[in-house]
């Protein structure tokens, strides 16, 4: 999913491929050796071999990859070296943390070429282009089918009905003061019900916002955990992975692609995935790279930012990352789409609305939520 631990976690171990320095550089791009370009990432990156090995033949660079944590982790490492970065692009700042890291000054304008082939509502920086979006994807409640299958209940639709009696004691999700999906699902009931007063959703609750919503969701026995993989794979009632997670809660704060992922890596692979998504509680992320301000390899990173949005790169995504392109025309795998959700109306928040409330909502959360 992060922003951002990705679904990618699910399969750690299981053959992704993640990129270290390719070739025999005695540099890398962030010491100016010019014939490597350095990419820092948050940790779930993933690409296939043959995906970088192109790009390398084509464009005459040596692709470094620094893994640095969580997406947050990441950004505010990005900000405390701007002045001598690790590498020269960074990719994996999503919505959430953008304005964070526009306000600090840590990417120079750069327009990527093919950015005409990208969605423009993906495009959150579009008059001064100092990030270029390369995917999305959605934080979503989960639920275990078998579950709801045996005890012949429909699993939620809303946020709303996770209020409900019948969901009591069900629901697992992540720290939205520790976690990237915790923090997506916190902004997505914020984006639903407001904060204390009206919002375009119908389920929004009259002068209440969402703190009244966590209060209802508190009384209705919602666990909270770290992290998210204590929560998909410790908590969760389902599938983690292909295999049985062994936990007792049918409900899981996670992401739309899980289904994919679940069906991807099981052996066999199942005719559907165990896994189901409540559409009715997402929450959309866009993930962004940017040249950073003080790159050593500009023209490297120039070239490796085209890359992220070039044909090849997009489609390799699906199965990598288990993230959407955000390029038109991208062609997915079936076994991909056939088992993705259709995510037709997520929660969205605007990046500088975020920056205003994030920290005060989520100590808000943790004194109403944890205490």
């Amino acid at each position: 999913m992060s922003i951002t631990k990705k679904a990618t976690v699910l399969v750690v171990g299981l053959g992704l491929v993640t990129l270290s320095a390719c070739g025999s550089s005695s540099g890398d791009g962030a010491s100016g050796d010019t014939k490597t370009v350095t990419l820092v990432s948050h940790d779930s990156w993933a690409v296939s071999k043959s995906v970088i090995a192109a790009f390398e033949k084509q464009s005459g660079y040596r692709v470094k990859v620094l893994e640095d944590g969580d997406a947050g982790q990441a950004v505010n490492k990005a900000i405390l070296t701007k002045d001598n970065p690790q590498g020269d692009v960074l990719f994996g700042v999503d919505n959430t943390l953008l304005s964070r890291a526009l306000d600090n000054g840590l990417f120079q304008p750069y327009e990527a070429k093919g950015l005409d082939r990208v969605d423009e509502r993906f495009q959150l920086d579009a008059e001064q282009h100092r990030v270029t979006p390369v995917d999305y994807g959605d934080i979503c409640v989960n639920y275990d089918k078998a579950y709801f299958s045996e005890h012949e209940i429909d699993p939620p639709a809303s946020f709303a009905d996770l209020t409900e009696p019948a969901y009591k004691d069900l629901l697992v999700t992540e720290n939205a003061g520790t976690s990237s999906p915790g923090l997506g699902f916190l902004l997505g009931t914020a984006a639903a019900y407001g904060d204390g007063g009206t919002s375009r959703s119908s389920e929004a609750e009259s002068g209440g916002g969402w703190q009244e919503y966590w209060k209802k969701l508190k009384a209705n026995g919602v666990k909270v955990v770290d992290g998210w993989e204590q929560a998909y794979n410790e908590e969760f009632s389902g599938s983690a992975g292909g295999k049985k997670a062994g936990g007792d809660r049918p409900l899981v704060v996670s992401y739309a692609s899980s289904p994919p992922v679940e069906v991807v890596y099981a052996d066999p692979q199942p005719k559907t995935a165990p896994t189901g998504v409540a559409t009715g509680t997402c929450f959309r992320q866009t993930e962004f790279a940017g040249l950073l301000s003080n790159a050593k390899n500009p023209e490297g990173g120039k070239a490796l930012i085209d890359f992220l949005i070039s044909e090849k790169f997009q489609e390799d995504m699906p199965l990598n990352m288990f993230v959407n392109p955000v390029v038109d025309g991208a062609e997915l795998p079936a076994v991909y789409t056939d088992n993705m959700p259709d995510v037709t109306d997520p929660r969205t928040m605007a990046p500088a609305k975020i920056a205003e409330h994030r920290d005060d909502w989520v100590k808000s959360w943790t004194s109403l939520v944890l205490k």
